[in-house]
């Protein structure tokens, strides 16, 4: 049995008092909602900052891709950097970064200066997110630390739900440039409360005394060059293009170096040992392919309404903020039967439910309504809460308090670069199966089809007698364009729903939960 928190090995002050716990959590998610704001708030606001700079829309896109770069490059180094500058005082330099740089790029006179400020706003935001949850983690209790994480949870939500809307009721109504000034007033006030609230374990000073830079270099070459690969492959025709190439081999050339000087140094700036925790290594790997899913659906879905089903932007967002009421009750749900039941039930019970819902996507077709593309999402959204807020305190309860950091940093990015390989794989897929299903429809079409006649005749008889055929065969391939493309996307549905049943047994390869986080070993 562990023992009581004032004589446990630990220092006393790895654990806040009780008054204080949750002004803590108020002030860390104040920074982190903040900055989750700020990946999709700028999103809407695109065309309003092209025609205000003078921007074409590839130069325009760099707004929303640089501060994605930054924020993949900055994650991993979280941990390395609370340890050697100190947690609290490198959290509050992020939100002053955050700060400043957020009120610069408001203030932006061209476009170059913009790109500049959004790159140091995600070097200050994409540290929040992991320092946030390492320092919840230690704050609460362990039998506390899953309600935590749903509070977490639940504060994440409001970014891709609240970002858009917000973007574009501050665009319409004031300027694009308040989507950055609105960030300064509330980051001071989450500044000002993490000075006074938030406290340092003594465990983390650990006298780190050289820096890593080959490291930091190898990791900023290659993460840098992927994010960018990623972003710009598919509108560059991915490897029929020689930046894209060039790009891919500086990636993975950059990230396997700096696995390997990772390894081989005394002092790694990304400890990558904490990958021996079996645990924390299987959480890490289902949860990069559950974000490769579920970002995925978060593109696609609002494609199809717009492309397929003819639904308006908003209306498009509207199916999509569906998903978030099965999250909401989901994230609440597993918060509270964490410590009543085995947390690898609620992850595999959490991946069928996905799976369920995302096979269903797999039955669309041009005419379905609203609410049978709507529905499945609700079933995405409780799956994706049984999901995450189990297995992201599994993973990180399973990882000492010493490795809090890092491990949580190295979780975060994989959770990023997850996204954004499933993001660009799955559109990628969609353009070349809609044409690999085109050239297969169009050669079972000819005009001896009595079915393909008979189809439009009522329709289209009379253009085709009157004006010749070709009216007739504008519409039917539109029509089989159409079809191509729906079936491009049931592919990926299907695809997705494969990885989310194939994921229920994975989760019964981590560590039954211990009494203690912390606890489990490292093997």
């Amino acid at each position: 049995m562990a023992a009581a928190p004032s004589q446990s090995s630990s220092p006393p002050d790895h654990i806040a008092a009780p008054a204080n716990k949750w002004l803590i959590a108020v002030a860390v998610m104040l920074a982190t909602i903040m900055e989750v704001l700020d990946t999709t708030i700028a999103n809407v606001a695109l065309l309003h900052i092209r025609g205000s700079l003078s921007a074409g829309v590839d130069e325009a896109a760099w707004v929303l891709t640089s501060y994605i770069v930054a924020n993949a490059i900055v994650i991993p180094l979280t941990g390395w950097c609370g340890a050697f500058f100190g947690r609290k005082r490198f959290f509050t330099f992020s939100i002053l970064l955050f700060v400043g740089s957020s009120l610069m790029a408001g203030a932006s006179p061209n476009l170059p200066t913009l790109i500049v400020f959004r790159v140091l706003q995600g070097l200050g935001g994409g540290a929040m997110m992991p320092m946030s949850q390492a320092i919840l983690m230690e704050t609460f209790p362990p039998e506390e630390q899953a309600v935590a994480m749903s509070v977490w949870g639940l504060g994440m939500m409001l970014g891709p739900v609240a970002g858009p809307m917000l973007g574009g009721w501050i665009t319409d109504n004031y300027s694009w440039r308040w989507i950055f000034y609105i960030n300064v007033p509330i980051g001071l006030i989450a500044a000002l409360m993490v000075v006074t609230f938030v406290h340092d374990p003594a465990y983390i000073r650990r006298g780190i005394k050289r820096i890593d830079w080959l490291g930091i270099f190898f990791l900023a070459i290659g993460v840098g060059c992927v994010q960018v690969m990623l972003d710009k492959g598919d509108r560059l025709d991915w490897f029929d293009s020689g930046l894209i190439r060039t790009l891919t081999i500086l990636g993975v050339g950059g990230i396997a170096m700096f696995v390997i000087q990772e390894f081989r140094t005394r002092e790694p700036v990304v400890d990558l040992h904490v990958l021996n925790n079996r645990t924390f290594a299987v959480g890490t790997v289902i949860t990069t392919l559950v974000m490769f899913a579920m970002y995925g659906t978060y593109v696609m879905i609002p494609l199809y309404c717009q492309q397929i089903a003819g639904y308006t932007p908003l209306l498009a967002g509207f199916v999509l903020s569906i998903q978030s009421a099965g999250t909401f009750l989901s994230i609440v749900l597993a918060g509270r039967l964490f410590n009543l039941v085995d947390a690898r039930y609620l992850v595999a019970i959490g991946c069928l439910i996905g799976g369920y819902g995302t096979w269903q996507m797999a039955h669309f077709n041009p005419q379905i309504d609203f609410w049978n593309i709507a529905i499945p999402g609700i079933y995405r959204g409780v799956g994706s809460g049984l999901i995450f807020i189990p297995l992201t305190t599994l993973s990180l309860g399973a990882v000492s308090k010493e490795n809090m950091g890092t491990a949580s940093g190295l979780f975060n990015m994989v959770r990023t670069m997850g996204g954004s390989v499933g993001i660009a794989i799955l559109v990628a897929m969609i353009s070349s199966h809609s044409q690999i299903h085109q050239s297969y429809l169009s050669g079972n079409l000819t005009p001896f089809r009595l079915d393909a006649w008979g189809h439009a005749n009522a329709a289209a008889m009379g253009g085709f007698t009157r004006h010749g055929a070709a009216p007739f065969y504008g519409m039917l391939y539109a029509e089989l364009e159409r079809q191509a493309t729906v079936m491009a996307f049931v592919d990926d549905f299907r695809l997705i729903a494969y990885i989310f049943f194939a994921l229920t047994p994975v989760s019964f390869i981590m560590r039954r939960p211990q009494s203690s986080p912390g606890s489990i070993s490292a093997h």
